[in-house]
């Protein structure tokens, strides 16, 4: 064969492999051109009008937010049914590390950003209060915590896929003078959407169990195998659509947005730390901690990740992306008993970029309202923004309920939140983004550190002619 042939068939084959990811990259940035030029050129649009614009982008988002919870239930039950405990409690041992690690190496960063950069003195901000902020304002950081603890041990399984316990405070306006939000009455309530904590849970519990009963749960393991895979293929029928559904979710986020020139104006430095700081921790600190366990710079598998990664841009939600990442690296040759564990366990606790954005905004509200803070506060906004960061479930702008609680840590009102929601909607996008990506990258990391364990164990269990074939395949990352 000539040279120009094999150019033209290696061409050929790249497009074919890369299609949908190329076709969803250009989505994410011709729904932003077509949000600022419909901006521009045209007159305030109404809710309504933006609601139409935004329509195909909804009917994505909810085909992927309807795979979540079986497909979360059946692969981190079917993932660790299929090996004994010991097996699982390494893989989630290393997960587990490289999450806290992470999440302390992206907190330990935005705090030494914004205190050497000091977004906050100076700036001038335009103040907005909405519903949202006012319902978010009202909690307390005791009450958040138990709340996170109640919901991961459910009481309903089947009310956990569709409502979260929340506790709700409420002045009692017939005792005078005013009491303390600590004095409040409280009760119970259920907020709507999945309890994905209290889901995980009992997943994690249900195929320890499985794994357990050996034969006798082997027809329980089977189903929830077939489940997962069958959630796969729904999968790869949908992220077709992906590009589409991206790119009108963008334009209509741009053409929501006020002035964004004032914007720019009063957020701008706040903005840009924000920014550095994802940006740092996506491409330094995770790559570092990468490298130091596979001995491979992780751009090459970031590069591959492009289509899950614009998805998560689009759609602003770690939980709706996980399907696509799941999918990417099963192509990728990573083994599916790690990534249908570490993957649907990263959506829910592991949230880097939200940890990092909560401290900076923290300090920088602190430093608008030029208030002193301590080195004693910065570590107290440390351990609070951790915190923080695995209570907010993987949907859109979940950290602003959880910064009430870091604002707490520093003394500031709950309702000081009001001066960063102008462009809370595009930051977190992009932290989404890097939580993602971490995920992804942490799941490779995990896999390659599990790689002889994950191969013992397919030697104890196989029959003796599938041994030379274990030898010789194992399971390998592709690069």
């Amino acid at each position: 064969m000539t040279r120009p042939k094999q150019d033209a068939n290696k061409f050929k084959s790249f497009m074919q492999e890369n299609v949908l990811t190329m076709a969803t990259v250009i989505g994410v940035f011709v729904g932003g051109l077509v949000g600022f030029i419909i901006k521009n050129s045209t007159g305030e649009w109404t809710k309504r009008e933006i609601m139409y614009i935004s329509f195909p982008g909804e009917i994505f988002l909810r085909m992927l937010k309807c795979l979540i919870v079986p497909l979360l239930v059946s692969s981190i039950t079917s993932a660790i049914g299929g090996l004994d405990l010991s097996m699982s409690s390494k893989i989630a041992t290393r997960a587990i590390t490289y999450y806290f690690v992470t999440t302390i190496s992206a907190v330990i960063l935005g705090i030494c950003l914004v205190t050497s950069i000091r977004p906050g003195q100076g700036a001038k901000i335009i103040e907005t209060r909405t519903e949202t902020i006012d319902k978010a304002s009202k909690v307390l950081t005791p009450d958040t915590l138990m709340d996170l603890v109640r919901n991961m041990f459910t009481d309903n399984i089947i009310q956990s896929t569709m409502f979260q316990h929340r506790t709700e405070i409420f002045e009692n306006t017939s005792i005078s003078p005013a009491q303390p939000m600590e004095n409040w009455e409280f009760k119970a309530a259920q907020r709507e959407g999945s309890n994905v904590l209290g889901l995980v849970m009992f997943s994690v519990i249900l195929g320890t169990t499985i794994g357990r009963m050996r034969e006798k749960g082997q027809l329980l393991q089977d189903f929830f195998t077939t489940l997962s895979e069958a959630m796969m293929t729904i999968t790869s029928w949908v992220i077709w659509i992906s590009p589409l559904g991206v790119g009108f979710l963008i334009a209509a986020k741009i053409i929501e947005m006020e002035s964004i020139a004032a914007t720019i104006q009063s957020l701008g430095w706040y903005f840009i730390t924000v920014m550095i700081g994802l940006f740092l921790h996506g491409f330094g600190t995770i790559a570092i901690i990468f490298f130091l366990g596979t001995r491979k710079l992780p751009y090459r598998f970031i590069a591959k990740l492009s289509q899950v990664l614009a998805t998560a841009f689009g759609t602003g939600s770690s939980s709706a992306t996980m399907p696509l990442t799941i999918k990417c690296l099963d192509n990728m040759g990573i083994d599916p008993r790690v990534t249908r564990f570490v993957i649907p366990v990263g959506a829910t606790i592991n949230m880097d970029g939200t940890a990092l954005y909560e401290a900076v905004a923290a300090l920088f509200i602190a430093q608008y309202r030029e208030m002193s803070y301590s080195f004693g506060t910065i570590v107290a906004v440390s351990i609070t923004a951790t915190a923080a960061s695995i209570g907010a479930a993987g949907i859109p702008q979940a950290g602003l309920v959880t910064m009430v609680m870091v604002l707490d840590t520093v003394g500031l009102e709950p309702k000081d939140v009001s001066l960063i929601i102008a462009v809370d909607w595009l930051l977190d996008r992009f932290r989404t983004t890097i939580n993602v990506m971490c995920d992804a990258l942490g799941t490779i990391l995990v896999n390659h550190l599990s790689k002889n364990d994950l191969a013992s164990v397919d030697r104890l269990n196989a029959e003796p002619h599938e041994l030379l074939e274990l030898g010789t395949n194992g399971h390998e990352m592709k690069e």
